[in-house]
């Protein structure tokens, strides 16, 4: 009779250990793996507390932003995840890296869409990328957040020398230890909101190439002004830095173009006041991706980002922020469609380039064509 009430004894005492050892692994790979970067500490902490935008121990947004953490909401949200249907396409997108592309020159600025928010702009001379994910997946794990599959896939070792990057915010769908330390040595200058470059100097930027900008802040590269500008949104890769570093979006002015990079954010007034302060623009990479209701306040629908556009003051957009990761239960081709339905109805003009595919902002054939169709379930 001992021996066998001492075995039920047993046995949860291993599965307890079990579970123990899975905690404790689980916390040293957040503490101690690489990818998940720094954050902000001693006078670098100082620096950016001193900000407007701080509020008593972390970045806050203009407007009050509430985000249902509870666990109803969390659950409803990983049904809603684990019966979604068509997030991911069945064949990989043909793409056009290394193609023939219009040639960059002062008065001809070249885009390319590397999918998701990633953006090279060949403009007046430089080589600039707009929140360069280049990684496999959009996660610090392998098996989450995979990249749509790209047919050829692009290579990193053809990018070439970029003269800058700017990074919107910290999340890892838009800033990527593997690309980081992919294309590091090959970049002239970081631009980052505040609090941000703590991750770039832990992966081994020295800190003489970052210079982190708070909203409203203006920085000169060249004959460049880069304007960080607020964005609503939030940031955070790990366990306790929730909110530690800024998030933004940017306004590249150079002697010819006036160019609008949201980042990631949701609708708010703050479209309106940087339309009035710092547009209109000549065009705008609007993020439109990614959304749920549940999460409206951080990530806009598409019919959102069609009046941010307007609000913006913005001549032509192009919507971001889809077509290389599923990160929400919508279906991957929803944005897109949404999006194109909306700009009609408004009467703005949406530029919708392939991936891979370089193309020019003054050319009078603009990439329109709903090149998705294609890709969609039968």
């Amino acid at each position: 009779m001992t021996l066998l009430k001492s075995r039920p004894v047993k046995i949860l005492a291993i599965v307890l250990s079990i579970i123990f050892l899975f905690i404790i692994g689980v916390m040293a790979f957040i503490n101690f793996a690489p990818q998940f970067g720094a954050k902000p500490s001693g006078e670098h902490l100082q620096q950016i507390s001193s900000s407007p935008n701080y509020g008593e121990d972390q970045f806050v947004n203009q407007i009050e932003t509430i985000q249902d953490m509870s666990f109803s909401n969390m659950w409803a949200a990983l049904k809603e995840s684990i019966s979604a249907k068509n997030t991911s396409p069945k064949e990989a997108f043909e793409t056009y890296f290394g193609t023939e592309k219009p040639t960059p020159s002062d008065s001809n600025v070249v885009v390319t869409w590397y999918g998701h928010s990633a953006i090279l702009l060949e403009i007046e001379g430089k080589r600039i990328f707009l929140d360069p994910m280049l990684g496999p997946h959009s996660s610090p794990v392998s098996f989450f957040g995979k990249r749509f599959k790209n047919k050829p896939p692009f290579d990193l070792d053809k990018l070439g020398q970029l003269d800058a990057v700017i990074f919107s915010h910290d999340h890892y769908d838009h800033l990527d230890y593997y690309t980081i330390k992919r294309i590091k040595e090959q970049v002239g200058h970081f631009y980052t909101p505040l609090g941000l470059g703590s991750h770039l100097q832990a992966w081994g930027v020295p800190a003489s190439k970052i210079t982190e900008l708070d909203w409203w802040d203006s920085a000169q590269f060249g004959h460049f002004t880069f304007t960080a500008t607020p964005a609503r949104h939030f940031s955070g890769r790990g366990t306790g830095d929730r909110n530690k570093t800024q998030w933004a979006s940017w306004v590249i002015e150079g002697h010819s173009n006036k160019i609008y990079f949201s980042g990631d954010s949701g609708y708010g007034p703050h479209f309106q006041e940087i339309g009035k302060r710092m547009g209109p623009f000549d065009f705008a990479f609007m993020e439109c991706g990614q959304y749920n209701d549940k999460w409206a306040n951080i990530h806009m629908m598409p019919e959102q980002t069609v009046q941010a556009a307007l609000d913006l003051k913005a001549k032509k957009m192009m919507p971001i922020h889809w077509g290389g990761f599923s990160l929400a239960p919508h279906e991957w081709y929803d944005p897109a469609d949404r999006v194109a339905k909306a700009a009609a109805a408004k009467s703005i003009e949406l530029i919708t380039p392939k991936i891979g595919k370089g193309f020019s902002l003054q050319q009078e054939d603009l990439p329109k064509g709903q090149w998705w169709e294609a890709y969609k379930p039968n």
